[in-house]
């Protein structure tokens, strides 16, 4: 007879048993991909949890895969999960893919979601293009006035050059290269605000999207406005720093002149001081004169009326610095 402890034994390890199977592995998650049509055995179940891979990021990608008719396998899928890749958003892209018409395989698919692009978007915008605005670009044309330019960028992606492919901010900066150069060569603004078009143009023909992960279908200036005329602004700068410069040589031509002023008024200075020293001696000649019987009395008051008759001419005739001659 089986006694009651064996039953209540055999009761407790089915119990644990039962625990521990549906714990490792996802049943009901098993039942789903059954009744899809998709086979996962129990064991590939049970080794993702040794793995550590969520089994249902496996699994539900792999229904909605199939339901879309793409064969997948479940090992790449798992593969792609360790290598720390997004299985969903692989899988969605290759069913978005297939129903627009796309190659692109899974291994291109995996590539582009390693290389940290979203591929799912990737596919849309080669479906939906995708439309970039440019900032504001400021560009002189040749008659100095400034253009501000602002741009729309429709571009699809290049499923192709994704993986190395330049982003979105290198298409802005080549744009914004372009209509800078086109604007600088335009002889006038007002050229380019009767045909703004030849801004595109100019810009769509230069082949900007080469090395990026877009294709540039069309380039639209969506509005162009007047700035600032930075040659009339070049040109006041040029005369202020011009008659900067012609003050100071001015100034220097007049610190010259003065210098040379004072170097004369100090000649003179000198020159008179020599004269008032030779006009000393005169009254020791005279009387050195007198004394040796040169000089007689009738000559020294002819000398006295010449002085007196000069010193009446040069008062008539205006004020005189000429230092008088003294007496005896």
């Amino acid at each position: 007879m089986v006694s009651l402890g064996m039953v209540l034994a055999l009761v407790f390890l089915a119990v644990v048993g039962f625990v521990i199977f549906f714990q490792f592995i996802p049943f009901g998650l098993w039942l789903t991909a059954l009744f899809s049509g998709v086979r996962v055995s129990f064991l590939t179940l049970f080794g993702m949890r040794f793995r550590r891979v969520d089994p249902r990021a496996i699994v539900i990608p792999l229904i909605s895969g199939h339901k879309a008719g793409i064969g997948l396998d479940v090992n790449e899928l798992e593969g792609h999960y360790l290598a720390g890749g997004n299985v969903n958003r692989v899988v969605n892209s290759l069913i978005s893919a297939d129903k627009a018409g796309i190659a692109l395989t899974y291994k291109q698919a995996t590539a582009i979601d390693l290389a940290g692009r979203d591929v799912f978007e990737a596919v849309q915008v080669s479906v939906n293009p995708k439309v970039i605005t440019t900032p504001k670009v400021a560009a002189m044309a040749k008659d100095g006035i400034q253009l501000l330019a602002l741009a729309r960028v429709t571009v699809r992606a290049n499923i192709n050059r994704l993986v190395g492919g330049a982003g979105e901010e290198t298409i802005l900066a080549r744009v914004g290269e372009g209509i800078v150069s086109t604007i600088g060569s335009a002889e006038s603004h007002k050229k380019v605000l009767e045909n703004p078009d030849m801004i595109s143009k100019t810009v769509l023909a230069k082949g900007l999207d080469a090395g990026t992960a877009f294709e540039i279908l069309s380039i639209d200036i969506a509005d162009v406005d007047v700035g600032k005329n930075i040659g009339a602004e070049l040109q006041t700068d040029q005369a202020e720093a011009d008659k900067r410069i012609a003050q100071a040589k001015a100034e220097e031509r007049r610190a010259l002149a003065v210098a040379m002023e004072q170097e004369y008024k100090a000649e003179a200075q000198k020159q008179r001081a020599s004269v008032i020293a030779a006009e000393a001696q005169i009254p020791l000649a005279m009387a050195e004169a007198f004394r040796s019987g040169n000089l007689g009395i009738m000559d020294y008051q002819r000398y006295r009326n010449i002085e007196a008759d000069t010193t009446m001419r040069q008062s008539i005739a205006g004020p005189s610095d000429s230092p008088q001659t003294p007496g005896i």
